[in-house]
């Protein structure tokens, strides 16, 4: 057929292929089993991970180009182009270009320290500023204390940081470094996840809630006391958003890489233990701090004689900081037996749900603040700082024989001078009372937070958060601080709120969004789109009438 002009393609008909984006994914190399090999002496650490572990494997190299990425090796800025590859388009729509940057000494877990928790802090905030989100390769033995060390370390952390290894190195024919490397890889390339992570077996932790369960299982971690932030199935990763910590002071990323871990010890109790013991610890030269690992809801014995309780608080009067941990798997120190009760009048502070991982590097990390004292140490310990500890509040009764208990005689107190806008008596009441007062509740679920986001005086509300009240929890009716601020039309009140981190809970948005429709402004502000509302409205009007047409056409 002869061809004319109407048959030749015009430069309208021709659409250039969309340009596939990429993230950009630093893998920092530390060693451990996932990079280990056969020798005559046992497995190794080996060198060129990125090259005999990856570059052979379809699922981490699309065959493409090696475009150099620049990656900065040390403190002084030097920058060294290292060859990257890039993974296959995910089922997100991009690809994941990365590059592996190994260590000069590459270590099995068991040796790593403070001084490598640093050297790999210190490569996180170098290439920040480069790359997307980073991937960080360790041995399993210490993992979880290095997750925890980094959650505290990396200050206002706004990228995702993974850290992932392996119970069998990746050059074995069976293992399980192959998807746990490249589930990391996704979730740091695809997912605004801007906390310390670990990802072991198809499931993303919070890495200051994870504890090493298995010495040989493929499911070696898990966060007992805390569901995990993502789950990888065979169609997609599910990220419960709704649980991810964010960054809340109004900050540049920083490092603390200063962390006291000479001068922390732990003391596990058991049946029989001598207070001599206890005491002969406490009295280590140096030692400021020790985590005590305790029985069931943080109960240890005590004697008829107290021995066990003079010794601890005669260590916490010497300025020595002392916290209560479970030795269970799953659950909470709460000073509900007599025993643990004792423990809290001596001075020792309730870990609450927190990891023995976690609340050593927390300790470590507290005691190197500058000015830190043992007062705001021990007030720290109980808060939560990077969600590795529930906050929890301790609802409040009516005594049985009618007289209200001096506890509960000052919240009440407290609650009156927030509802009357009155922050020098709420200032004066708060100088004298323990900080366990902020969470507290009253015969409603109320906290102080909870009373202060309706009160008159937006001060008192910001003089609350500035102590340590959780925006987090919620009162009997299910509703956070921040749903009732909004629900009185409290937009600065809101706007405060929100500042410090505080959102809607998912229970709360249902009803929140329909009060939204009578009041878009503040609801917005809280974090409801009404556009949003209304595009769903419409999807459901559609999809009902779809249904009904569909129905009538189908009868008889």
């Amino acid at each position: 057929m002869a061809l004319n002009d109407a048959n030749l393609p015009t430069l309208a008909d021709e659409k250039p292929e969309e340009a596939i984006l990429e993230s950009r994914v630093l893998i920092i190399m530390t060693g451990g089993t996932i990079c280990m090999q056969q020798s005559p002496h046992g497995f190794i650490p080996a060198r060129g991970f990125q090259e005999k572990c990856m570059a052979r494997v379809p699922s981490f190299n699309d065959g493409s180009l090696s475009v150099p990425m620049d990656v900065i090796t040390n403190s002084k800025g030097d920058i060294t182009a290292h060859p990257s590859l890039s993974t296959p388009v995910t089922r997100y729509g991009r690809k994941v270009r990365y590059t592996v940057y190994e260590f000069e000494e590459l270590l099995d877990s068991s040796s790593i320290n403070a001084k490598g928790w640093a050297e790999i802090a210190e490569s996180i905030y170098q290439n920040y500023t480069l790359f997307d989100g980073f991937v960080i390769l360790h041995g399993t033995d210490s993992l979880a204390y290095t997750c925890s060390a980094l959650s505290f370390m990396l200050q206002n952390l706004g990228k995702p940081v993974v850290l992932t290894g392996s119970q069998a190195p990746m050059l074995e024919l069976q293992n399980d470094a192959t998807d746990n490397l490249l589930g990391s890889l996704v979730v740091a390339g695809h997912f605004m996840i801007p906390e310390v992570c670990l990802y072991f077996n198809n499931k993303l932790f919070r890495g200051n809630r994870t504890t090493k369960v298995s010495a040989s299982d493929f499911a070696a971690f898990d966060a007992p006391n805390c569901p995990p932030l993502a789950t990888t199935t065979s169609m997609r990763t599910n990220v419960n958003w709704d649980m991810v910590h964010r960054p809340t002071s109004l900050a540049q990323f920083r490092i603390q890489t200063n962390l006291d871990t000479t001068h922390v010890a732990c003391l596990r109790i058991f049946p029989g233990i001598k207070p001599e013991m206890v005491d002969a610890v406490l009295k280590l030269d140096g030692l400021r701090g020790l985590i005590l690992e305790t029985f069931g809801a943080g109960n240890a014995p005590s004697g008829q004689d107290n021995a066990m309780i003079n010794v601890l608080a005669s260590a916490i009067q010497r300025g020595i900081v002392i916290i209560n941990i479970t030795q269970c798997l799953t659950g909470s120190v709460s000073p509900v037996y007599a025993t643990g009760m004792s423990l809290s009048r001596a001075g020792v502070v309730a870990g609450l749900d927190m990891t023995t991982e976690a609340a050593l590097t927390k300790l470590a990390y507290l005691l190197a603040l500058p000015d830190s004292t043992p007062e705001s140490v021990a007030q720290n310990m109980s808060l939560s700082l990077r969600g590795e500890l529930t906050e929890s509040s301790v609802p409040v009764f009516r005594h049985p024989d009618g007289a209200l208990p001096e506890r509960v005689q000052t919240l009440t107190v407290l609650g009156y001078a927030i509802a009357q806008g009155d922050l020098e008596k709420v200032k004066t009441i708060m100088k004298t009372e323990q900080h366990w007062l902020l969470n507290d509740a009253d015969y409603s679920g109320n906290t102080p937070i909870h009373l202060a986001a309706t009160s008159p005086a937006i001060s008192i509300l910001h003089f609350l958060l500035s102590q340590g009240g959780s925006v987090h929890l919620r009162n009997r009716n299910g509703r956070t601080p921040l749903f009732l601020a909004a629900n009185a039309g409290l937009s600065d009140h809101v706007l405060l709120l929100r500042k410090s981190g505080a959102h809607l809970h998912s229970d709360e948005r249902p009803a929140a969004e329909l009060l939204a429709r009578r009041r878009p402004g503040v609801w917005g502000l809280a974090g409801i789109d009404p556009r949003e509302n209304n595009q769903r409205e419409l999807d459901e009007e559609n999809s009902g009438a779809g249904r009904s047409r569909t129905m009538a056409g189908s009868a008889p």
